[in-house]
């Protein structure tokens, strides 16, 4: 299972990162350290880098448009024009995967401050591959309401769609914003299963649960339940292992994508890439001497067919083209059958044809030179295009309908049956 080493930076340049070890399954496989930035990428080594930035600065929404990848991309900015206060070329739209519910998170944030994040990390060494806003480091769960207190902050979301981030409020105020106190459950069992967001998650650090006791006591007067964890380790832990595991919304998309090194890609393949082209070129090779060497044989042959052919007919000195044809000619000038006996094995084709199409019937069968006309009635056209394929179907011999003619509730017909060159 790949490690991943996932650092977390504050909005404040001269701040400290702090960062951790894990792995895909969300487990820790170091504790949390804190310093400076270029003292977090000494500790990647081969690990991927996840980079969590701070969520106030982020704006996270949801959309639900019917398209994917680079269409979606370009499509947002039109979306959400009314939603940001800014210009939207001064902001960077990313999106995440589709939900269950058909809507797509969105991550947008202002291009100056992506560019600033990006470079305090080129300073420091590091090259993340994602870029994540920590408020998707607070795993949804479904019917659950979940806040993570951090410092002057708290993030939340809702268990669906719904997640935010809000600074110098009480837990309380954030609920109080998305209406979850108003929707809070009565005293009626069936209402409180109506209202799964009356379950509230908290994480915390001790000193937060103390600063926001009364807090406390009042959410559990409103909520169906209220259950406080507390972070020893700080909020880093709990939003590594949701992030590890492939959540929230990368901003390294659109121009801010990695480079894809083409090089480096192909570089372990670069001897097998190298035979395989040696052989292709050794197959080629191959090939062309053959094609050369039949073409010189097809040459002499001709050649050795001429000189005989002089010999036959010492005054014919046109170029022989054909000589299948010039042989067959030879032998009609002697008297003898252009070629073997066509005559049963037309029947024989014939028969084959007509067994096939019954409701044809022969009238009359003539031979001559090599052709055999066929008379014949049959119910319709499509019967005698049935029989003219299934005669030439055999490869040796061509029919052709010469002639229909329509007589009474039949088709009265003449096939042409000759053996294929003749």
């Amino acid at each position: 299972m790949a490690d991943f080493l996932v650092i977390r930076i504050g909005s404040d340049l001269n701040s400290d990162a702090e960062w951790i070890v894990v792995d895909g399954t969300g487990n820790r496989k170091s504790p949390v350290g804190s310093g400076p930035l270029a003292e977090a990428g000494a500790q990647a080594g081969n690990r991927e880098v996840i980079v969590l930035v701070p969520s106030a600065s982020v704006l996270t929404t949801t959309v639900n448009i019917p398209v994917r990848g680079s269409r979606l991309l370009a499509a947002l900015p039109y979306a959400l024009e009314e939603h940001v206060a800014e210009d939207v070329d001064k902001l960077h739209f990313a999106a995440g995967t589709r939900r269950d519910s058909g809507l797509v998170p969105v991550a947008v944030v202002a291009h100056e401050i992506m560019e600033e994040w990006l470079q305090r990390l080129a300073d420091a060494g590091i090259s993340p591959a994602r870029i994540v806003p920590e408020v998707f480091g607070l795993a949804r769960i479904q019917g659950t309401m979940s806040v993570l207190v951090a410092a002057d902050q708290v993030m939340f979301n809702d268990g669906g769609d719904t997640e935010f981030v809000m600074q110098a409020v009480k837990p309380s105020d954030v609920l109080a914003v998305t209406g979850a106190l108003d929707d809070a459950p009565g005293t009626d069992p069936a209402d409180a299963d109506r209202h799964a967001a009356g379950h509230l998650l908290v994480y915390c650090d001790a000193e937060s649960e103390e600063r926001f006791q009364h807090d406390w006591i009042a959410l559990r007067h409103e909520l169906a339940s209220v259950d406080i964890r507390l972070l020893p380790d700080g909020p880093l832990p709990r939003l590594a292992v949701t992030v590890a595991m492939g959540h929230g919304v990368n901003l390294l998309q659109g121009r801010y994508a990695p480079k894809t090194d083409v090089g480096a890609v192909f570089r372990p393949w670069r001897v097998a890439a190298m035979l395989l082209v040696g052989l292709a070129l050794v197959s080629l090779g191959g090939k062309a001497v053959d094609n050369w060497r039949l073409g010189q044989e097809a040459s002499l042959l001709k050649e050795q067919f001429s000189q005989e052919y002089r010999q036959i007919r010492p005054s014919d000195n046109r170029e022989v083209v054909d000589p299948v044809a010039t042989v067959n000619s030879l032998r009609r000038s002697f008297g003898a059958p252009a070629s073997t006996t066509v005559f049963l094995p037309s029947l024989q084709e014939l028969g084959e044809a007509l067994a096939q199409n019954e409701a044809a019937e022969v009238e009359a069968i003539s031979y001559r030179a090599g052709v055999i006309d066929v008379r014949l009635t049959a119910p319709d056209v499509a019967t005698l295009d049935s029989i003219q394929r299934i005669v030439s179907s055999s490869g040796r011999f061509a029919a052709s309908i010469q002639s229909t003619d329509q007589v009474g509730d039949k088709v009265s017909s003449r096939i042409q049956i000759r053996e294929v060159g003749a």
